[in-house]
């Protein structure tokens, strides 16, 4: 007998699920067990009475929204959109939460129907009857996290250098090699199967706020006047190219979704999470602006623009306010990397399990790891040293708004079943195609070479996904 899905009554659509249970039955349950990715596995549950023992409130759910969201990205990229923008990067991150505001809605609506822990790659599978359209758009998003590790680890490697060396040693071999040796001890970490950082993950997101807090009122009692140096105001060019990197910076709400099936009441706690969460967010990241527009020279953002947050406390807070906030920083790009490789790894042996990722990617290497996930590590060491942090900056913005793009299609063909607005739905894709054609103007000005780069990883997503599904087909026939 199917599985079914306890709310719709019908078969759960997974990948692979026909194919995988024709070629490896033993599998396929280990595959209900252990992913985190089979929504499945939560309807059917509910269906037998199996409750969660204890339901997330919603306060523990805005915490979790606001530790995603603000953590690497704003150290990594407020001093880089401040550079765009000039001092219309308030208008900038305004623009990029009015957009995370309209994906949210789109989250919180598929979260709340498809309660699994699968998240994105859930909407996919039930949004996409042909899959190698839904496995191609998993990919892409898989690839997107890779990115996101090179430049968290990059931004890593910023701080660290300016933290432990003197100026003068500070270079771009210096970052690198900081960088690096975050990504092997985290990468290894993982592989452990080590806890311990998860259960920290609180303490180190209130240490963090409370660097940020500090600083800022620091900076409301005492700003420090930039003199015949200001930061300039930039032209409309400058302020919608920069609205994809300031939507990057609330990227982490999605993560939201994935709490639905703890909640007591989905359809209305989610919600409100959600809004509440990225509201909170923006109005700090309006008030960092304030700050890093208030303390920093243009030629000192110029120069240190990888650490801006930083280099905003350092006129009002002195060297120790300097050194906290750079060691909020290392914390909080630590804690998204290690976060980051937690989702990696399990994404992709899910994936692998499912038959849309090749066998090494379930192929056990060193303690939990995988040989695919050894190589995808070297995948992260290779960006992380052949790009600069703006460039790394582009494509992981970039390719997360190819994907928030692709579940609002997602969200399009579900409407009816997760009764969305259909307006908000299009007001949402409209506004994240418009920033992402933004973005694209801007690069082809700035670094045209990567535009090429993120036309050929999609494609080769699609053909890769393609290649998988073709030789399933092989062995399953009548798998499409």
């Amino acid at each position: 007998m199917p599985t079914t899905d306890g709310s719709r009554g019908k078969p759960c659509r997974n990948s692979h699920d026909g194919a995988a249970g024709r070629m490896n039955k033993q599998d396929v349950s280990s595959r209900a067990e252990r992913s985190t990715f089979h929504s499945c596995s939560i309807s059917k549950s509910l269906m037998y009475g199996k409750a969660p023992k204890e339901y997330l409130s919603l306060w523990s759910v805005i915490a979790l929204g606001i530790g995603s969201m603000v953590g690497a990205g704003i150290f990594a990229l407020m001093g880089q959109a401040t550079l765009m923008a000039g001092k219309n990067v308030y208008w900038s991150f305004i623009l990029g939460g009015v957009a995370a505001l309209l994906s949210g809605y789109t989250y919180a609506k598929l979260g709340s129907r498809y309660p699994g822990s699968g998240g994105i790659m859930d909407y996919f599978n039930e949004a996409f009857s042909h899959k190698t359209l839904s496995g191609a758009l998993t990919l892409i998003y898989l690839g997107t996290l890779v990115i996101t590790v090179a430049l968290v680890a990059k931004s890593f490697g910023a701080y660290a250098s300016r933290l432990f060396l003197p100026d003068r040693a500070v270079t771009i071999y210096s970052t690198a090699l900081f960088a690096s040796v975050a990504i092997l001890l985290l990468g290894a970490l993982n592989m452990g199967g080590a806890r311990a950082v998860g259960k920290s993950e609180v303490i180190m997101v209130a240490f963090k706020l409370l660097i940020l807090t500090v600083l800022m009122l620091a900076s409301f009692g005492s700003s420090v006047p930039v003199g015949a140096d200001p930061i300039p105001v930039k032209g409309l060019d400058g302020l919608l190219g920069s609205v994809g990197l300031t939507f990057f910076a609330f990227a982490g709400y999605g993560m939201m979704a994935n709490t639905a099936g703890n909640l007591k009441n989905p359809s209305k706690t989610l919600p409100r999470a959600i809004f509440m969460a990225i509201g909170l967010v923006l109005a700090l990241y309006l008030i960092l602006s304030y700050v890093v527009l208030s303390n920093v020279p243009a030629t000192s953002l110029e120069s240190h623009t990888e650490t801006a947050v930083a280099q905003a406390a350092y006129p009002v807070l002195g060297m120790w306010g300097f050194m906290a906030v750079s060691v909020a920083a290392l914390i909080a790009t630590a804690s998204a990397i290690n976060a980051t490789m937690f989702s990696m790894l399990d994404i992709s042996r899910a994936l692998a399990r499912n038959g849309q990722l090749g066998a090494i990617f379930k192929q056990p290497f060193w303690g939990h790891g995988t040989e695919g996930f050894f190589y995808l590590l070297l995948g992260i060491l290779v960006m992380t040293n052949a790009f600069n942090l703006v460039a790394i900056a582009n494509l992981a913005g970039a390719c997360f708004l190819i994907s928030y793009l692709a579940v609002f299609v997602a969200h399009w063909r579900l409407r009816k079943e997760t009764q969305g607005n259909a307006l908000l739905i299009i007001l949402g894709f409209l506004l994240m195609l418009f920033i992402l054609g933004a973005f694209f103007y801007q690069m082809f000005f700035s670094q045209p070479y990567l535009i090429p780069l993120i036309v050929l990883f999609v494609a080769a997503c699609f053909i890769l996904e393609f290649l998988i599904r073709r030789k399933i087909a092989k062995n399953v026939p009548g798998v499409s």
